[in-house]
């Protein structure tokens, strides 16, 4: 096999053009009659013992022509691909097949390649810090959450539903005098003000008792998720049958005690502070970091194909629809419910695509340019850390890993280098 390449369209693309002699296409067109000659009977031959010559003869000269070029195609794509290691292809490639017959073959496969960053400043550039501190209020919003962990429920029977109550009851509801599905329910817990019941349903209870049985009439909203009750105007009759109120623990130390590990309330507080320091921390350096690949991403310039977005634009859909099936729910099912198509989905988020390709590639540029690798010792010492958090031994750690995973922990050795580079060699003011 022999072939040429050329850079064309401004070296956005690479076009090789591939010629096979007589011979190499002649053990091709063989190959693919001896995978295929099972399918073929004729008169005076049994199945899969008619000689080529005479299908050929039948059929046609080029009967098995197809077969062989897309059987051997791959090899000789990926071979001239591994020498021409410039060649950076970022989708499928064309084929033309200019000229074919027994005598041989020609064809061109002309591929797009990845885009050429032409790197802006990316050190000794300013960005405001991000900095969150932990104030008194927040540390106080989190024992009121504690709090409301542990509330309980008391019952209350001396007087009727006020907004925080939990109460039980019955309903049944119609449109138009007919009792539609899911519409009906027994010893239904319903907290009132908690906004779970569709708009107005809560607070026309508000202010009915124990054993009150009563009329509410609501409007589903119009982009209700149920086709048939959109808009609609419905009657619902309740019946109240307990009461509950919200009762929260006092803020001492017996409640330390039992929300945490602490045996006093001021050292509980001075966990929470800490953890929300940690937490603030660890927002802020993730907001510095992204601020500053922003700003070098901005700076630099590339030609994106659109076919990167596109791709890039699938994955994102396959990542929403995986997310969407830890929740239970379906990608179609989702679309529905908010009356948008996939292409409206991509459309809205075409810029993000457009983003995260467009970093992707300035962070592959920043690496080569800085020769940012992983090393042995950096890549042990996150074997000895992940083990470690994991309990687990580095050594049984080390010989569970598959090649996935090493090119996992790879990455991120990587990642962490270039993060290194940028917050030592940028400025945060």
């Amino acid at each position: 096999m022999k072939y040429t390449v050329e850079k064309i369209e401004d070296g956005k693309k690479a076009k090789f053009s591939f010629k096979l002699t007589a011979a190499e296409w002649e053990e091709n067109i063989n190959s693919a009659y001896e995978k295929n000659k099972g399918k073929y009977a004729l008169d005076g031959f049994r199945k899969g013992h008619v000689p080529r010559k005479i299908l050929e003869r039948y059929y046609g000269e080029g009967l098995f022509f197809e077969d062989a070029f897309n059987d051997n195609f791959p090899k000789y794509y990926t071979e001239a691909l591994e020498k021409e290691t410039w060649a950076e292809p970022v989708d499928r490639p064309e084929i033309d097949i200019s000229s074919i017959d027994k005598k041989g073959i020609s064809f061109t496969a002309t591929v797009i390649l990845k885009p050429e960053v032409e790197l802006g400043a990316y050190t000794g550039i300013k960005v405001k810090k991000s900095d969150y501190p932990v104030t008194e209020k927040e540390v106080e919003e989190e024992l009121e959450k504690a709090r409301e962990r542990g509330a309980r429920f008391i019952d209350v029977t001396d007087r009727a539903v006020q907004k925080g109550d939990m109460i039980n009851l019955d309903y049944s509801g119609s449109v138009d005098g007919v009792k539609f599905e899911g519409g009906t329910a027994k010893n239904q817990s319903l907290e009132i003000g908690s906004g779970s019941f569709i708009p107005g349903f809560e607070d026309q209870i508000i202010g009915k008792n124990i054993g009150e049985n009563f009329d509410i009439t609501v409007k589903f909203p119009d982009n209700y998720h149920a086709e048939n009750l959109k808009g609609k105007d419905a009657v619902f009759n309740i019946t109240v049958n307990e009461i509950k109120t919200r009762e929260l623990p006092n803020l001492d130390d017996d409640f330390a005690k039992d929300v945490s590990e602490f045996d006093t309330l001021e050292d509980y507080k001075k966990d929470i502070e800490n953890k929300l320091k940690e937490e603030s921390t660890k927002r802020a350096e993730t907001e510095n970091e992204n601020k500053l690949m922003d700003a070098i991403v901005a700076n630099a310039k590339v030609d994106i194909p659109e076919c990167m977005v596109n791709d890039e634009l699938d994955a994102m859909l396959r990542d929403f629809e995986y997310r969407l099936m830890y929740q239970g729910l379906k990608l179609d099912d989702y679309f529905k419910y908010l009356n948008i198509t996939e292409d409206d989905f991509k459309k809205d988020r075409r810029e993000d695509a457009l983003r995260a390709v467009k970093t992707r590639l300035v962070t592959e540029a920043i690496l080569k340019a800085e020769k940012i690798e992983c090393d042995d010792e950096s890549l042990e010492k996150l074997y000895v850390e992940t083990a470690a958090k994991n309990n687990k031994d580095v050594s049984d750690f080390k010989k569970s890993l598959t090649e996935r995973h090493i090119a996992y922990y790879k990455d991120q050795v990587v990642l962490e280098k270039l993060l290194k580079f940028i917050k030592e060699n940028n400025i945060l003011e």
